[in-house]
């Protein structure tokens, strides 16, 4: 690796160190990169335009977006979150439950750890921290951490970049991702359970019988999105991206339907949508002139015959980047990492003939993790925000649950069939 490019990596960590936004500290290190070689400047702009227009698949990503923004502003969650209540409030710790149900079902709507946390994440706190029901730190962490199976179970937009990165089928990754994230939902209930009863949290007042068919019957239009997603991948009806298209069309249907939405609520996600969404282009702009100069640089040869040289087995290759994307996790940015990383090391994992599609959603559950891991714990700065519980709390809480989804990531981890059973089934061979 050249002097300049360990200038140019050295300028970028001390960018985001002083906080300057991920997108432009990486534009500006590629900027200073170009100087010190004589390269002509105009290739920043040149590297971001056309990775961003000639990649079809990237435009989900806003309309995931802009559905998950209208789903949270019309209170969808809010029918979702009363039909998972019928279903298993009536257990010891029953909003426990509830909370990690709803992230499930918002999994399949969203395709993002944030909007899930946002949304009926905030509204899961309000309730299970009234009248002091359960602790506030606890409710916080386990919204966090249930939060991190939104991109696991499709739709994902981390996938979603993931593919257009690797150039791996996003239909497979989807696929991949459904047993993962119940998975995750399953360890996360055994904890609740353990806790409940040690913890003597309460048990919920049952839902009256004249209110079953009702909440039922309002919950099935938002229920149906998920199915309307998959059913249209997967049937060959529609592409990823139009998938995503069809997701933000159907989520501002079901607004206007419930009644739920005005124009001031509209403009405001709109508005929200653009704003997440050029902070990803920008992003996204600065990562493909990294990645520019890193495939200049042949770092990811050179990375790659190391790893080959030291003679690890697919499963060790996967532990070793799980324990790497972990740490990176605690300091870095999810999107940075996958925009990243994930180049570097594509080529190892072609070399060591590891499944892109296990990879990809080993990578994704890495980065979620990461997400409620401190220092960053980008999820848990947000909880914090939104519901005023002091970050101390939240930290002190969210280890149990940090450790019990690395124990689901190590499950992952030595059984790739958990990951590649529902893709091969459809068809899918990697």
């Amino acid at each position: 690796m050249s002097l300049a490019a360990v200038i140019m990596f050295a300028l970028f960590l001390g960018a985001c160190g002083i906080g300057v936004p991920i997108g432009f500290s990486m534009i500006a290190s590629g900027l200073v990169y170009l100087l010190l070689v004589g390269g002509d400047l105009g290739l920043v702009a040149a590297q971001g335009v056309h990775g961003l227009f000639k990649s079809f698949i990237l435009l989900a990503v806003p309309l995931f977006i802009f559905a998950a923004e209208v789903m949270t502003a019309s209170n969808i969650s809010d029918r979702l979150l009363q039909f998972v209540m019928l279903v298993v409030g009536r257990l010891r710790g029953g909003l426990a439950y509830v909370n990690i149900a709803v992230s499930i079902i918002f999994a399949g709507m969203s395709g993002s750890a944030l909007a899930d946390a946002a949304g009926p994440g905030k509204l899961m706190i309000d309730m299970m921290t009234r009248n002091n029901r359960y602790p506030r730190g606890f409710a916080g962490a386990l919204t966090a951490a249930s939060a991190t199976i939104g991109p696991i179970i499709p739709p994902s937009i981390p996938m979603v970049i993931y593919g257009a990165i690797s150039g791996t089928s996003i239909g497979a990754l989807f696929l991949g991702g459904v047993l993962p994230g119940l998975l995750m939902g399953l360890a996360l209930s055994i904890q609740v359970f353990i806790v409940s009863r040690r913890r003597g949290f309460p048990v919920e007042d049952p839902v009256p019988l004249n209110m079953v068919r009702r909440t039922t019957f309002r919950a099935i239009p938002a229920l149906m999105l998920p199915a309307i997603l998959l059913g249209g991948i997967y049937s060959g009806a529609v592409t990823p991206t139009e998938a995503a298209a069809v997701a933000a069309a159907y989520a501002l249907l079901l607004a206007f339907v419930y009644r739920e939405m005005n124009p001031r609520s509209l403009y405001a996600s709109l508005l929200g949508s653009a704003r997440a969404t050029a902070i990803v282009a920008i992003t996204v702009i600065g990562a493909l002139f990294i990645n520019y100069v890193v495939a200049s640089e042949r770092i990811p040869d050179e990375l790659g015959n190391w790893i080959i040289g030291l003679g690890l087995t697919p499963v060790a290759f996967l532990l070793l980047v799980s324990v790497l994307f972990l740490i990176l996790g605690a300091v870095l940015d999810t999107l940075l990492m996958l925009l990243v990383m994930v180049p570097i090391l594509m080529p190892s994992v072609r070399a060591l003939d590891v499944d892109p599609v296990h990879f990809g959603v080993v990578v994704v559950i890495d980065m979620m993790i990461g997400l409620i891991t401190p220092p960053y714990g980008e999820l848990l700065f947000l909880i914090s925000g939104v519901s005023r519980i002091p970050l101390a709390e939240l930290i002190r809480e969210s280890w149990a649950f940090i450790l019990t989804l690395v124990i689901a990531l190590l499950v992952i981890v030595l059984f790739p069939d958990i990951v590649l059973f529902i893709p091969r089934s459809a068809g899918y061979a990697g």
